[in-house]
């Protein structure tokens, strides 16, 4: 019978003193006969050169680690891992291949093992060049410990974000004693493989954005630039009426641009948390009447609106320019998208067991579809009248949640959508 192959021990290389000089995970690789391909994790390990994903739990210490099941040289499968993971020894052939990459690659493990890296897992750049031949992992540059998470593609078009670490011998100074490599020569490859669909839906994402953005300018810039040219070219061609009516024009777009900046820098506020909310006392119903004494003054009847304050409210500290951006683009939603009464309710309401306020804008409309309820306070989400930027709804989500509360969208109790969000009143001990 033949003898079998010895298992290769894939070590952490040290440093002085016996100490690692990169924490790194113990990896225990079988070779290709081996079915079950595990992948020893020491407890307190993390990747190696970024190879491997961490193992939960394995910063856990002491009485910890044994309460949580963990002990030195626990194991952990490959293919449990949530990545791909894929690694070679030092001659270049794959010794494991787990679910994850095959998944990924469509490549299977029985294939993979045992071959040369590159036959493996044919990787090209975006021109279409062998990336093993550009990076020369074996026999290129012997201090490179990893190369950063970059896309790459297989034959057949799939795109990867690929992530490479090393593991290389010893270039301590002095005998080695029973080493026969080189200083620096790779005693293993760790290759991390992970899809790259979140990275195609951010760009899809950007896109959105720079064609919502540029669309959205278009128009009012347009309206500017062809009345102020219009103007400077026939001044003296037009009536007092008639510069008065062009002027207004081109103030109204302006305002139309500066509100789409302030909405995009909300936004990107909104998403890197860093929205800072400013309280004062805020009398919400007051609020309100005062966009709606806004929009009367701009010409829309005064019959369209009605705001109800219940008794009872708490003494709220709100930020009080967020909640009028808040109030403000809920009744133009509901003037845009609606019909009929826009009725704004104010009533006192619990939030987690404190005192708060529930506010209610409500129109007359067709109202929303259920299915389409969890899409409205998306990025870029319009109804059926495409007006504005889509950015509205989106912003007022992120400010009422910035204030600790949450915002809901159903029917009306008379027909038409309803916008209720739900605040805590805040502290009452403030000097």
């Amino acid at each position: 019978m033949m003898a079998r192959p010895a298992r290769p021990e894939l070590t952490p290389r040290t440093g002085t003193g016996g100490s690692e000089s990169m924490p790194g995970a113990v990896v225990r690789a079988r070779r290709q006969s081996d079915v079950d391909r595990q992948v020893a994790v020491a407890a307190g390990a993390s990747t190696p050169g970024g190879g491997l994903p961490a193992v939960a739990g394995a910063g856990a210490a002491g009485p910890e680690r044994a309460a949580a099941g963990f002990c030195p040289g626990a194991v952990v499968r490959a293919d449990e891992l949530p990545d791909g993971l894929v690694v070679a020894d030092e001659s270049g052939r794959v010794v494991v291949f787990n679910r994850a990459a095959e998944r990924l690659t469509r490549i299977s493990a029985a294939r993979a093992l045992g071959t040369d890296l590159r036959s493996a897992l044919p990787l090209t750049d975006s021109e279409g060049r062998c990336w093993w031949d550009l990076s020369r992992p074996y026999d290129g540059l012997s201090i490179r410990t990893r190369h950063p998470e970059r896309p790459l593609f297989l034959p057949d078009g799939t795109e990867l974000l690929v992530t490479v670490g090393y593991t290389r011998a010893s270039r301590c100074r002095g005998p080695r004693v029973g080493w026969q490599r080189r200083a620096g020569a790779v005693l293993r490859l760790t290759v991390a493989l992970r899809g790259a669909e979140q990275r195609a839906r951010a760009d899809r994402a950007r896109a959105d954005l720079v064609s919502t953005v540029a669309h959205e300018l278009r128009s009012p810039l347009t309206s500017v630039k062809g009345f102020t040219a219009t103007l400077l070219a026939k001044w003296a061609r037009f009536t007092d009426d008639q510069k008065k009516l062009m002027l207004e024009t081109v103030n109204a777009d302006a305002d139309r641009v500066t509100r789409l900046i302030t909405e995009l820098l909300d936004v990107s506020r909104i998403e890197a948390g860093r929205m800072q909310i400013r309280r004062e006392v805020v009398d919400v119903a007051d609020r309100a009447g005062r966009i709606i004494a806004g929009r009367v003054a701009a010409g829309e009847p005064a019959s369209r609106f009605v705001v109800r304050a219940a008794p009872g409210l708490p003494e709220t500290w709100l930020d009080a320019d967020k909640v009028d951006q808040i109030l403000a683009n809920l009744i133009e939603n509901a003037v845009r998208h609606g019909a009929g009464t826009v009725t704004t309710v104010i009533e006192p309401a619990l939030v987690r067991g404190e005192p708060g306020i529930a506010v209610s804008v409500r129109d007359q409309g067709p109202g929303i579809a259920p299915e389409l309820a969890p899409r409205v306070f998306r990025q870029f989400w319009r109804g059926k009248r495409r007006a504005g930027a889509g950015l509205g709804l989106f912003i007022v989500k992120g400010l009422v949640e910035a204030h600790g509360g949450t915002i809901t969208v159903g029917q009306a109790p008379g027909g038409g959508a309803e916008f209720r969000f739900t605040m805590p009143a805040g502290p009452t001990d403030r000097c």
